[in-house]
């Protein structure tokens, strides 16, 4: 069975068709890119048209200066493969397009919108894990994966009680993340997913200006490990994990 890249940026990628290619041949069988705005969010479903292997999530992620467009959001997200609502979530540490306040009064509107439409929120998390925290327990039945989990294993307790998931990336291949490979390794199976962010968060040991998508194998590979698995075992895991989260995941 192939992996599922949960969460990766295709569009900001020099060469998104090469790159899905790629990842098809490393034994990643489906990948879901992020909208971070409504032009993203329209993006990614142009790129889910392209290819089958792709589907899309849209939203809008904290770093923006204009408030979110439900309405518009709401109209992408009927799309056949429009999978969740995300990028969304707060992040304490880019406060300057949009204070914090604010960003918590956004993410609470995408989570109801999600709630509304019956779909999964893809949350990103930095320094405002209390903040996120707050906005999904008020609202029970919202289900989701907390994207490029880097807490600790109390906040990841947390965040399982709340029935979300935990999604761990290449920050994950560095050898002094052992608090955070220990979370890893003792997260439930049913809650464990694995994603990229290409562009973003080049695995350890990799010299290269963007990550890829085929790059989510370094990380298989360690949590493989970590859990005493084969490559197999996790990556049929993985793939049922992601499609009872991501209902419309073909």
């Amino acid at each position: 069975m192939p992996f599922v890249d949960t969460h990766l940026h295709l569009e900001e990628l020099e060469h998104p068709g090469a790159a899905v290619t790629e990842a098809v041949e490393a034994g990643v069988g489906r990948l879901i890119t992020m909208g971070t705005d409504l032009a993203t969010s329209t993006g990614a479903l142009a790129l889910a048209e392209q290819r089958r292997e792709v589907y899309a999530a849209v939203g809008h992620q904290p770093m923006n200066r204009e408030a979110p467009d439900l309405d518009a959001l709401r109209s992408l997200a009927a799309h056949e493969k429009a999978v969740a609502i995300g990028e969304v979530g707060v992040d304490g540490g880019h406060t300057e397009l949009a204070a914090l306040p604010l960003q918590v009064e956004w993410f609470a509107s995408l989570c109801d919108l999600a709630l509304e439409l019956g779909l999964p929120v893809c949350v990103h998390t930095r320094d405002s894990a209390e903040e996120v925290f707050g906005v999904l327990r008020a609202r029970p039945g919202l289900t989701g994966v907390m994207h490029y989990f880097s807490l600790d294993g109390a906040w990841a307790g947390r965040f399982l009680e709340l029935g979300f998931h935990l999604s761990f990336a290449g920050l994950l291949t560095r050898p002094s993340r052992q608090e955070l490979r220990e979370v890893a390794r003792t997260c439930p199976p049913d809650r464990l997913l694995l994603e990229t962010d290409a562009p973003f968060g080049t695995p350890h040991g990799r010299r290269a200006k963007q990550n890829r998508p085929a790059w989510l194998l370094d990380t298989a590979k360690v949590v493989a490990e970590l859990r005493r698995l084969s490559l197999e075992e996790l990556a049929a895991i993985e793939e049922t994990n992601a499609k009872s989260l991501f209902s419309k995941l073909g």
